[in-house]
């Protein structure tokens, strides 16, 4: 797109925008040359509207809110254009001034709120820090107010947790703390940059109904970052699509949604996985993939059904029970203990994927952690492949693992940054003794073009690479071994939208040809029911329904199953003003007592193999 060409939001003509930008250009310095990142990029925030702006990592949405806010450094970043914020040029404001509108006029809330908050300091003085920095407060004074600005975002017992630290509340509660500072001193403009991308699903809920309602309230207008089409429907009044650091198209959202024109805009929308589009369907489906340059959709095989389930199962666990001591006292002396995964039993079939979902804290990545004893389970019987995993000595064990491997969530901290990809593929191989160092090349080679990446990228480095093909080389790496298995722990969870979807394809193509059973862990509902044969739900270290994958999503029995469902953001614009009115109560502790007996569990069956757990 020519860069004098660059769509731009209209000013409203009724009341002039609480924010306006135009023809805003940020440049970093690199090798001693200026690299534009965001160009020519002009837009509007009406006053009490949500304006977001989407696209993936690298698009520049995060570095245009940073730009707005100037917290990007100063020797290594330039940046061009209009910053005008309720009537004042942002661009042109002394370091001093900017400090005072920061906060004050506009406020900012980040994607990961442990790194945003000090880990050595009570949250309440923290919140209170930031009245106390724009308005002479007594202690006192700055107290109630806090006290007041924990309610308004719905954390429970606020007055009781003014006092507590960042470690003692949950992910989404550290997050309601990061948008209660935002608001302490009444922005007109609240940025929010991906605040919602690293929560649970049911959390995420919680926090997109939490700023529709404080925006109702204060009235405050709102810019939101992210990469998720639902979120976008769900919450924006208008829409602006970036991609390769300039805005593509832009407009009210529903607009965008139903009449969007640039290929890009389609790509993001066509690989949104929407609840209940697997409706009447009992396989898996890949996901449409089109082609950001032409908008051309790429061609769709359909997936075939390779589950036999009159074979024994690959995988058969049955009673385990998962559990973390707590020593205290002054001679650690065992108290309590974390009971993470209690009583669970479930098969895997060759060629089927058996997803266990739930939020974060239920266990189920403890389960994952558990079949493979990288986690010592304290009872209960795991088969793999034949193999009874807890009666296995440790080289019996190493030599197990050949039949079942894990994928985690962050292929970067899996991934040596000191060596070379190939070197990295190779060596479960060779520390296996399974062949030569020349067969190895080989077949590293074999499988990397195989996950859609080159053999002659072997000798780069994982910094080298992009989140999504880093996770491809994760894959790559598990598959050398020949596994049976592979536990998929988080796997798709932190790619963008598009990546995402080509990552569950590619395993969808590599089940279909190697015959692999998933055990996919995931909080992602919509993901779940795109390529999953059978799910389970964890709560609280329990399976509380299980079944095929059409039972649970079409007729969800359990409570806890129809609430994951109704927390899932659904990519239709016409949702905009709904609220799920979804409970603020954290996930209940699973610390019990020395003394404590878990309760025999029942089940019911609600029709072929769909059980669900009886209350």
């Amino acid at each position: 797109m020519n860069q004098t060409q660059s769509p731009t939001l209209p000013i409203q003509e009724a009341e002039s925008p609480i924010l306006s930008v135009r023809n805003l250009t940020t440049s970093f310095r690199s090798d001693d040359v200026w690299k534009p990142v965001v160009r020519n990029l002009s837009f509007d925030v009406p006053p009490r509207k949500t304006v977001a702006i989407v696209g993936e990592s690298g698009s520049g949405k995060s570095v245009t809110s940073l730009s707005i806010m100037r917290l990007l450094p100063k020797r290594s970043s330039y940046i061009e254009g209009q910053i005008n914020l309720g009537g004042q040029d942002l661009h042109t404001l002394s370091d001093d001034e900017m400090r005072r509108v920061r906060g004050r006029d506009v406020s900012m809330i980040f994607q990961e709120p442990m790194t945003s908050l000090n880990p050595i300091f009570p949250i309440g003085k923290q919140i209170a820090e930031a009245l106390t920095v724009h308005k002479p407060l007594s202690r006192s004074e700055a107290r109630a107010e806090v006290i007041r600005l924990l309610d308004k975002v719905r954390i429970p017992n606020a007055a009781s947790r003014f006092d507590e630290y960042p470690h003692q509340f949950s992910g989404g509660m550290r997050q309601r703390v990061m948008i209660a500072m935002a608001l302490a001193s009444k922005p007109k403009l609240l940025i929010a940059d991906e605040p919602t991308t690293a929560l649970d699903v049911t959390i995420q809920g919680q926090i997109l109904d939490l700023i529709k309602t404080l925006q109702d309230e204060d009235g405050m207008s709102v810019l939101f970052i992210t990469h998720d089409m639902g979120v976008v429907a769900e919450i924006a009044d208008e829409c602006i699509v970036m991609f390769r650091g300039e805005a593509v198209e832009m407009g009210p959202t529903e607009n965008i949604f139903l009449r969007g024109k640039h290929p890009y805009t389609r790509a993001l929308l066509s690989a949104v996985p929407k609840l209940g589009s697997m409706t009447g369907r009992s396989l898996p489906l890949r996901f449409p993939i089109v082609d950001v340059l032409t908008g051309d959709m790429q061609p769709q095989r359909d997936v075939i059904d390779t589950v036999a389930q009159t074979k024994s199962p690959v995988l058969s666990v049955k009673n385990l029970t998962a559990r973390f001591d707590i020593h205290s006292g002054i001679f650690s002396r065992k108290t309590a203990a974390v009971h993470a995964v209690e009583n669970i039993s479930f098969d895997l079939f060759e060629g089927e994927t058996l997803s266990i979902v739930g939020e974060s804290g239920c266990g189920k990545s403890t389960t994952g952690r558990s079949v493979t004893r990288l986690i010592e389970p304290v009872k209960g019987s795991i088969v793999i492949d034949g193999h009874d995993v807890m009666a296995l000595n440790r080289p019996a064990l190493r030599r197990m693992r050949r039949s079942i491997q894990m994928v985690f969530q962050d292929p970067f901290a899996s991934l040596n940054p000191r060596m070379a990809i190939g070197t990295a593929v190779m060596e479960p191989y060779l520390e296996h003794g399974l062949g030569s160092r020349r067969q190895a090349q080989e077949k590293a080679a074999d499988l990397l073009e195989k996950v859609g990446l080159k053999a002659d990228m072997m000798r780069r480095f994982a910094h080298e690479f992009s989140g999504g093909q880093r996770q491809r080389i994760a894959v790559a790496r598990a598959l050398m071994l020949d596994p049976k298995v592979i536990v998929a722990d988080e796997a798709v969870s932190a790619l963008d939208v598009s990546i995402k979807a080509q990552v569950c394809n590619l395993l969808l193509d590599l089940q279909q040809s190697l015959n692999l059973a998933y055990l996919f862990i995931s909080h992602d509902m919509a993901v779940v029911e795109r390529i999953s044969h059978r799910v389970a739900v964890m709560y609280l270290g329990e399976i509380v329904e299980v079944g095929p994958r059409a039972a649970v999503f079409e007729n969800p029995q359990h409570p806890y199953t129809r609430k994951l469902m109704s927390a899932v953001p659904i990519p239709d614009p016409s949702r905009r003003t709904l609220k799920r009115e979804l409970s603020v109560d954290e996930l209940r502790s699973p610390i019990r007592s020395l003394k404590y007996v878990p309760p025999v569990r029942e089940y019911r069956e609600i029709s072929t193999g769909h059980l669900v757990l009886l209350n």
